[in-house]
């Protein structure tokens, strides 16, 4: 769950907690997201503090953006993984060009930021951007590549039913300028709304076809696309910003643990696009956790 809206977010109340002094024995309290993505990538994060001891305390998959967000504004969380391109609701700045932009969109939000105790640290280059994918069944019958080809389609009457989270739905960014973009508009009858943010379940409606569904909600480093027969629809005009993730955390405790910054480079500067895939398929298509995943990932650039 990459995303939050404008509606969650409150803009300019900000409280001063971030600022607050950390003593050097205490725990850094590691969060993330409730997807599989924000599971994986939470799991590296504490897992490589642990690894070179400094103390944690786990409330991984805590819940969507805006929660996470608030809770690391407020000092109740001191590090999660967050994604560049959420800068442009967090700063009210949906309609600028920057978040196209790998690294303008970083030093956007890492500039931003910094003027509220929040510190961006180096990103992944894998860009998980949202995307509409459909069964490959349905695209190897009726030639959808782009989604221009599904607006096509749509306007022939073509059958289609569409998976995907509210925050998807609602989201401006989202579903409402896709079909600006491209000239379509799903009904009611066509969407599928499940609640939550993850990928994978909305992937599975689509494979498993259920009530309907033939397409899905995706982010660009889902891993479960290709196992699941599912394919990415192009967005050809350029619709979605770009979302690389990286490790934000509050400005007082990198000064207590200021290694942290060099440890989650060295595996940030790892996580490449189809890393990213493979990491969130072991999760969500070949059953493992997300805590063993990350560990045996870790073991891995050990051993290199």
């Amino acid at each position: 769950m990459r995303f939050a809206t404008k509606s969650t977010i409150a803009l300019g109340c900000l409280s001063l907690l971030p600022f607050a002094s950390v003593n050097a024995d205490d725990a850094v309290v590691v969060s993330s997201k409730i997807d599989t993505e924000g599971s994986v990538l939470g799991e590296l994060i504490m897992q490589t503090l642990e690894r070179h001891d400094i103390p944690t305390e786990d409330r991984l998959q805590l819940g969507g953006t805006s929660v996470v967000r608030s809770a690391l504004e407020a000092g109740e969380i001191d590090l999660y993984p967050e994604y560049t391109g959420n800068g442009a609701f967090f700063f009210d700045m949906a309609d600028s060009d920057v978040w196209k932009d790998a690294e303008q969109a970083y030093e956007t939000v890492r500039e931003r930021d910094a003027e509220q105790g929040l510190v961006w640290l180096t990103p992944a280059s894998a860009n998980n951007t949202w995307a509409m994918s459909v069964r490959r069944d349905v695209a190897d019958a009726h030639d959808l590549e782009t989604l221009d080809d599904l607006a096509a389609y749509l306007e022939d009457g073509g059958e289609f039913k569409f998976a995907a989270s509210a925050e998807f739905v609602e989201s401006a960014q989202a579903l409402p300028a896709f079909q600006q973009a491209y000239g379509f508009e799903l009904s009611e009858d066509q969407l599928l709304v499940l609640s939550g943010g993850n990928t994978a379940a909305t992937m599975r409606a689509a494979a498993e076809q259920t009530s309907g569904v033939n397409a899905a909600m995706t982010y660009g480093t889902d891993g479960g696309l290709n196992a699941l027969g599912l394919v990415v629809l192009e967005d050809s005009r350029g619709v979605q910003p770009v979302y690389q993730p990286a490790p934000v955390v509050r400005e007082s405790v990198l000064a207590t643990y200021p290694d942290i910054d060099g440890l989650l480079e060295e595996v940030f500067n790892t996580l490449d696009l189809e890393t990213l895939q493979k990491l969130n398929a072991d999760v969500a298509v070949n059953g493992m956790s997300p805590n063993k995943v990350a560990g045996d990932y870790l073991d891995s650039l050990d051993n290199d």
